[in-house]
């Protein structure tokens, strides 16, 4: 690209030649009144230069934070971001106006001052573009002529120890034009910083030269350089902070859709088409005036939540985390609505915003390309991996569009109005030819989204084309893209209702819709059978029956379709289905299959997860709910997805493992089998497994072993950790000690593992619970079991403390010392717990209502006891301690912890071994223990 001129880069003269005095009075603070108050200060500390300046800097640093004040109540009044960021800028330029007048006035005049006494002072980066946080540092630069002089030396030391003796963060540098045009010409960083250079004080023919110098030496037949630079930039950015946009902690600078993104997009813009403001690039044909006015709000809305951050936290917070979402959330004005907290919408609405601000991105990002202005590579690598494309040509089978630089593309503008079931075909042709999507398509898309009407929804080739899109290969990618353009909110009304809709909960990483669209992609991953780690569902999706097949895409997409309803969302996405599926082509027995795996889709979780799979009752009761095998097969498979689709670490082997034997153990059980012997022979299986995997070890100690350990624990753990568990013990029986901890780390899941092997006690969970608690360390998981000869196996996953795993083995050391010195006596539980001070927890920005569920039902020995709420350090031991206290026996404990929310399970008895069937005794015990949950300090007062 050529430049057209070096007057695009320069600050508007109306900005530009502003002097002391002239601008109108900024969030209450004016220049003039404050000039003279320090002339006043100069005379009467003359003589007395650092007395003059420690005055000067108190007097400035008071305005300022009566400034600031201001700024912060006209946010929360207009809550214009924008403006905000204008005003906090301007108050800074007026502030480094006033001090670089005071130090060439009062401290270093110069009457005569030489050709190389001068200097201009120019605001650069963040601070250059004239938009400031109120947290954000000042970039400053010092231009001179030649080398650096005593006066300019000084000068620029007056400014900045000023502004840092006011608390201010400031990043500098002092070149010539010259050193400015080197740096500029080797580090893109610094082309960058002084594209955004702004004229603050000082000489501006200095300044001029700069920008003159800048344009012709660096700019000029540097586009395709800077812009593939920027690209490559943002794509390193965008992998540190986390590549979806979707994320529910997302950081608002630097994340995917976030200030950052848009400030790349304004760069590139401002190097290749030589504008000063977004608004020429309307006249320029980049964005029409309905993107523009779109730009401009993102822009808004952005300033807005990130200024509110600062002033919320004061501090250079960029990350919008749990703890601070509902103030920012209340400060912007939104409410709670039915379903839905006053946090969650404004955190759809934030999503929606990073939504558009990608669609933004990708406007600029096909005009460069037109114009080779960027590399030809498509947006999207995803879709063109498979095989090369030419760049132009028909699609068979189609008029309407064509092939253009390996992307889908209009053949004619109206192709939308002339048949409305083209907004359904172009996903489907796209994904069919593997094409990416071109821009100018996606645009036209976006803007015929009216002309998706009942009738098209109605269409049965418009459904067939879906169900087409839905059930192929790829179908993850363009239903995000049907997502990102608002087709699918649009074709699918129901499912517009939870597009951006986040749960205000530490277990999900994505918005729901982001959620469904993953379980999809993860489906497709478990159809392919490409994973390992999903070993049983990449079995059983091979022995569902092929007319099942569609049916299990459409409940995986509709599973949470009904988030943020009053009503259980299970329930009412059941009744979504039954009035969703037949538009697809679905009968009403698939519909009802549907309906069913939607309501009962977090069933299997639970029960895997919170019961005794050993227990019959269990096995009895979840069989009653599943009723068939098949029906068994497609739960398991969308349960694995479910898991899967949550986040990073969520799923690991020790769940699947618990979906297997569930599954497993409920088959003959739905056969009619004679599900004893059906039993014997899973575990003679799991027997032989683990022979063969320790052919080293002498037949005489694996059959010792064996023999040690329960059935159930064959069925339960899986062939990994069985291996780790006999090693294991294998050493600590060597060692001759009475207690044995190991350590092991789950990077995927930031947690820690703790293999503990001791003599059984009826406190053991309580000891073990307390010693991590009093050590810092909160209990995610555990899994419990007793040998044959007397000795308790638990592991346990804590969550991780330190980066490096030889600090958290030295943190897991000292808990296994306190277990040990208190099974010895030597340590005594309550008085450490009592004297332990907790740290404030980031879960208590949520709120989770204490739940104790007591129940015969679940089992024919035990009665088990439900807790649910709010997880905080050193729960499991308060509530092992109170269950002990109420006199009852604990005969199997199962942790799950879902973000801030946890849930456990105990099943006891009472000191006798039976269950507990008096109302007034399980009422006692539900009254304790939900007061334990609701009243931590009255929890720890009393342990």
């Amino acid at each position: 690209m050529t430049p057209t001129s070096s007057s695009a880069l320069e600050t508007p003269p109306s900005d530009s030649t502003r002097e002391r005095g002239s601008e109108l009075p900024v969030l209450g603070f004016d220049s003039a009144t404050v000039m003279n108050r320090i002339d006043a200060l100069a005379e009467k500390h003359e003589g007395h230069d650092d007395a003059f300046r420690s005055a000067m800097a108190q007097l400035l640093k008071a305005e300022l934070v009566r400034a600031r004040d201001v700024a912060q109540a006209e946010l929360l009044n207009e809550r214009h971001g924008r403006r905000t960021a204008e005003r906090l800028c301007a108050l800074h330029d007026a502030i480094i106006r006033i001090l670089y007048t005071t130090a060439t006035r009062h401290l270093y005049r110069s009457p005569t001052p030489s050709d190389s006494e001068r200097m201009a002072i120019v605001a650069t980066g963040g601070y250059g573009r004239g938009l400031m946080a109120p947290e954000s540092d000042i970039d400053l630069l010092f231009v001179l002529p030649y080398k650096q002089t005593a006066w300019g030396e000084q000068v620029a030391e007056v400014i900045l120890y000023c502004l840092w003796d006011m608390g201010l963060k400031v990043g500098h540098a002092t070149r010539t034009v010259n050193e400015c045009i080197r740096q500029a010409l080797a580090d893109m960083t610094i082309r960058t910083a002084v594209l955004e250079s702004r004229y603050l004080i000082g000489d501006r023919h200095l300044y001029d030269e700069l920008m003159a110098r800048f344009d012709k030496d660096v700019v000029q037949g540097t586009a395709s350089e800077f812009v593939a630079a920027k690209l490559a930039e943002r794509e390193e950015r965008l992998t540190r902070a986390g590549q979806s946009r979707y994320l529910v902690e997302p950081n608002v600078k630097d994340g995917k859709g976030g200030l950052r993104d848009l400030h790349t997009l304004f760069w590139i813009a401002k190097y290749v088409y030589r504008v000063h403001d977004a608004s020429e690039l309307v006249k320029r044909g980049i964005f029409d005036a309905a993107e523009y006015r779109t730009f401009r709000r993102c822009e808004d809305f952005l300033w807005s939540v990130r200024c509110n951050i600062h002033f919320q936290t004061n501090r250079a917070e960029e990350r919008l985390s749990f703890d601070i979402q509902r103030e920012i959330a209340q400060r912007l004005g939104y409410t709670e609505h039915p379903g839905m907290q006053d946090v969650e919408r404004f955190m759809k609405h934030y999503f929606m915003v990073a939504r558009q601000v990608g669609g933004l991105t990708a406007i600029l990002c096909a005009k460069l390309e037109e114009q080779e202005a960027k590399p030809a590579p498509v947006l999207n690598r995803v879709m063109a991996r498979l095989r090369p494309h030419k760049r132009r040509g028909k699609i068979a089978g189609t008029e309407d569009f064509i092939v253009d630089n390996a992307r889908i593309n209009l053949a004619a503008p109206n192709v939308f109005k002339h048949d409305p079931v083209n907004l359904i075909r172009i996903f489907r042709l796209a994904q069919k030819n593997n094409l990416d999507f071109h821009p100018d398509a996606m645009r036209a898309v976006t803007r015929s989204l009216n002309l998706i009407t009942p009738q098209v929804r109605d269409n049965p080739d418009a459904n067939a084309l879906f169900m087409e899109i839905l059930t192929s290969p790829d179908a993850e990618t363009v239903l995000r893209r049907m997502n990102e353009t608002g087709v699918l909110g649009q074709f699918i009304r129901t499912f517009g209702k939870i597009v951006s809709m986040m749960q205000f909960n530490m277990y999900h990483h994505y918005t729901v819709d982001e959620h469904l669209i993953r379980c999809v992609g993860i489906l497709q991953e478990i159809e392919a059978g490409t994973h390992e780690e999903f070993t049983l569902a990449n079995d059983l999706f091979k022995k569902i029956r092929p007319e099942h097949r569609s049916a299990l895409y459409m409940a995986v997409f509709l599973h949470d379709i009904a988030k943020g309803r009053p009503e259980d969302h299970s329930i009412a996405g059941a009744k979504v289905a039954r009035r969703l599926c037949p538009r697809f082509g679905f009968n009403a027995a698939e519909t009802e299959l549907i309906a069913w795996l939607i309501q009962e889709h977090l069933t299997m979780s639970t029960v895997a997860q919170s019961r005794d799979l050993s227990d019959r009752k269990t096995i009895e009761n979840f069989a009653a709910v599943v009723q068939s095998v098949e029906q068994m097969k497609l739960l398991t498979i969308l349960t694995t997805a479910d898991i899967r689709g949550v986040g990073p670490g969520v799923w690991n082997g020790w769940k699947a493992q618990l979906l297997r034997t569930l599954y497993y153990e409920t088959e003959p059980a739905l056969t009619g089998g004679f599900s004893e012997v059906n039993r014997a022979r899973r575990v003679d299986v799991a027997h032989d497994e683990f022979r063969n995997a320790l052919r080293d070890w002498p037949e005489a100690e694996l059959d010792a072993y064996i023999g040690r350990q329960y059935p159930a624990y064959w069925l339960k753990v899986d062939l990994p950790r069985k291996i780790n568990h006999a090693r294991f013990i294998k050493s600590a029986d060597a060692s001759g000690k009475k207690l044995a901890i190991e350590v092991g780390f789950e990077e995927g899941r930031a947690v820690t593992e703790l293999t503990l092997l001791a003599p059984d006690h009826p406190w053991l969970l309580s000891i073990v619970a307390g010693a991590c608690a009093a050590n810092g360390a909160n209990i995610v998981d555990a899994q419990i079991y007793t040998t044959t000869d007397g000795l308790a196996l638990d592991t346990i996953a804590i969550s991780r403390e330190y980066d490096r795993n030889e600090d958290e083995a030295r943190r897991a050391s000292r808990i296994g010392e306190m277990i040990e010195q208190v099974l010895e006596g030597k340590v005594r539980l309550p008085e450490v717990m009592a004297r332990r001070t907790q740290a404030r927890a980031k879960t208590k920005v949520f709120v989770v209502e204490p739940e104790v569920v007591i129940n015969n039902q679940w089992s024919d020995v035990y009665t088990v006891i439900e807790v649910t709420g709010l997880d905080r350090p050193g729960l499991l031991y308060q509530l092992t301690t109170a269950i002990s206290k109420l006199s009852l026996n604990i005969g199997s404990a199962h942790v799950a912890t879902f973000g801030e929310r946890v849930r456990d399970v105990f099943y006891v008895t009472d000191l006798m071994g039976a269950q507990i069937t008096a109302p007034t005794r399980q009422a006692a015990i539900k009254r304790a223990l939900v007061h334990l949950l609701a009243n931590p300090d009255a929890a720890r007062g009393t342990a």
